[in-house]
């Protein structure tokens, strides 16, 4: 049988906590962070729902020196302009603006640690582009 994805694990090197980083991407995401989880834990997750791997934040000693392999891709229920500001007013940085006029694109962006990740065109996107 093959495996699954239990985790999606984003390193916290200081200053960066693993509950503040979990709180940013619950503020992104929806899903609340874990109950047993508090300030100053080493390790803290999302609560997501069944059969949906969690996203795992946990404290490492080093920090980041270059650009993620893998990162996630974010489809936005609205549109994703307005899902770029919203997640930047949550305290994300933009690294690289691919968003073009015609609705197509995509903005990279990175969470307060520094992990980059996409917002992506959502259906509204979609539906009127080209």
């Amino acid at each position: 049988m093959p495996s699954a994805i239990r985790h999606i694990t984003f390193d916290c090197a200081p200053p960066h906590e693993p509950y503040a980083l979990a709180e940013f991407w619950s503020g992104v995401l929806g899903h609340p962070v874990d109950q047993i989880d508090e300030p100053g834990d080493d390790e803290v997750a999302l609560a997501v729902p069944a059969g949906q791997p969690t996203l795992l934040f946990v404290r490492v000693p080093e920090g980041k020196s270059l650009k993620n392999r893998v990162h996630l891709d974010l489809e936005p229920e609205v549109s994703r302009d307005a899902e770029v500001e919203r997640v930047l007013a949550l305290g994300a940085t933009l690294v690289d603006d691919r968003r073009k006029p015609n609705g197509r694109g995509w903005a990279v962006l990175a969470d307060p640690a520094g992990n980059e990740f996409c917002v992506e065109a959502g259906p509204q996107d979609r539906a009127t582009a080209p």
